[in-house]
């Protein structure tokens, strides 16, 4: 009898302990991510496809803002880690500012990954972002490309951001064979004013300067506003490839200015970083510890043959459903000749009554 007890409570052990590590692995993953501002439409494609890969996986994910801040940035990396989030991503757009965070997080277990900037710490298991540099000599080709020999460009950069300093860079090292005169070393800090009062400055030291490379698409905007004031016919290069730079180019006013884009795939950088901690966290690894997303130019002209393709792609399902019910006109039609038999053989049913 002691013996049948105590195989009784053995079996109810084994069965909470399976319940429980049954319970334990249904959990989802708990993942923390950190855009560097809302206020940037770039960081909020950012956020969608991260939420929309999140939610494919099964991963609770949480994302928040840090406000293009460095100490905000920290503040959320450690309110994450003591959260019980397992792993952290997040835009370093102050790389020097978060790395004391992101290494102490790593300490206390949390697995740290970037997305479109990132931080010379050894913490960081992936990144995954544009490539700046190349996007960079993409701006630098660009401002080649719209003047001519001996004119006068510009560069607005945001140097604390590693990515924007990659992108100035990038263009600096195509434009030192060129025959330019380059100005750069301002620092429009994420805001578009200021990039704005940046422009109105070059415009005043520099009335002639022909054409602008922007190293993000807030700094764009501020650019525009200063050189329509100014009544310039300075051109703009942008770098993001956000919407509303995409209805700039292609308005009949605004696209006088701003002519050109380096574009980046944010919905993308978003749901490719999502995949690489999910694979890190499940089994250990990534596809690279760099995973570069590569930039494109985009122009009017560029955009009106996308439009073009993207009519044809829609005219398609139409055309097909056509051809679906053209099977079922013509069985109507044949059915019809039949129909007006069997109404002509009805008077002569009537005539043998």
């Amino acid at each position: 009898m002691r013996r049948k007890v105590l195989a009784g409570i053995l079996a109810a052990l084994m069965c909470t302990s399976a319940l429980s590590t049954t319970a334990f692995a249904e959990e989802p993953l708990k993942m923390g991510f950190i855009v560097g501002s809302f206020e940037h439409v770039f960081y909020n494609l950012i956020a969608e496809g991260i939420q929309e890969k999140a939610d494919e996986l099964g991963i609770e994910a949480t994302i928040l803002d840090a406000e293009l801040d460095a100490s905000i940035a920290s503040d959320k990396i450690q309110n994450l880690s003591a959260d019980g989030n397992v792993a952290i991503a997040l835009a370093c757009n102050d790389a020097a500012g978060c790395k004391p965070a992101i290494e102490n997080a790593d300490a206390e277990g949390v697995k740290m990954f970037t997305f479109d900037c990132t931080s010379e710490s050894d913490a960081i298991n992936c990144f995954v972002g544009t490539d700046n540099f190349e996007g960079g000599k993409l701006g630098g080709e660009e401002l080649i490309r719209l003047t001519e020999d001996g004119a006068t460009v510009a560069i607005i950069g945001y140097p604390t951001a590693s990515s924007c300093l990659d992108r100035e860079n990038g263009a600096l090292e195509v434009l030192k064979d060129a025959d330019r005169n380059v100005l750069t070393g301002y620092n429009y800090e994420g805001d578009a004013n200021k990039a704005a009062e940046i422009m109105e400055n070059i415009l005043t030291s520099n009335p002639d300067v022909a054409a602008v490379f922007c190293v993000g698409d807030p700094a764009a905007s501020g650019a525009l506003s200063a050189i329509r004031a100014n009544a310039s016919d300075c051109k703009i290069i942008g770098f993001d490839g956000n919407p509303e730079a995409k209805e700039a180019i292609l308005d009949e006013e605004t696209g006088k200015w701003w002519v050109s884009e380096i574009s980046q795939d944010p919905h993308q950088i978003g749901t490719r970083i999502v995949e690489e901690m999910y694979s890190f966290m499940t089994d250990g690894t990534v596809t690279d510890k760099v995973v570069y997303i590569a930039p494109y130019i985009i122009t009017a002209e560029t955009l009106a043959a996308e439009g073009t393709e993207d009519a044809a792609a829609e005219e398609a399902p139409a055309e097909e459903e056509a051809a679906e019910e053209a099977p079922a006109e013509d069985a109507a039609a044949e059915e019809a000749p039949a129909e007006d038999a069997a109404a002509e053989e009805a008077p002569a049913e009537d005539a043998a009554e």
